[in-house]
């Protein structure tokens, strides 16, 4: 079995960010999952919605510009980050934990525990 977690951090502000919307995509960029961040920055509908996953190449993509606005960040009408895709691949079973830590012009991720 193989589970999918994720938390997005915001590191602007130096807190967990709330209220990110993020999907989950399979290779072909079919939507497997639509969802939003709690207060903790954590998505739990994440691994409640789609529990297992099979090996194979996903993407979790971030509306990383919305979220910015919403915190009363100005940002342009073209911003420098729009959207964060995180294209990942799961060859191995277990727990895979994809965070973000990102600001408006700059982002980073790693596999987490």
């Amino acid at each position: 079995m193989t589970t999918l977690s994720t938390h997005v951090l915001d590191t602007m502000h130096g807190c967990p960010a709330a209220g990110v919307k993020l999907r989950l995509e399979d290779n072909s960029g079919a939507v497997l999952f639509l969802g939003e961040t709690n207060t903790d920055g954590r998505c739990p509908g994440l691994i409640e919605a789609v529990p297992e996953l099979a090996s194979g190449r996903y993407a979790l993509v971030f509306a990383v510009a919305d979220y910015f606005r919403g915190m009363g960040v100005t940002l342009a009408e073209l911003p420098f980050l729009d959207e964060v895709r995180i294209a990942f691949g799961m060859a191995d079973e277990g727990h895979y934990h994809v965070p973000l830590l990102v600001s408006p012009f700059a982002y980073s991720t790693y596999r987490g525990s």
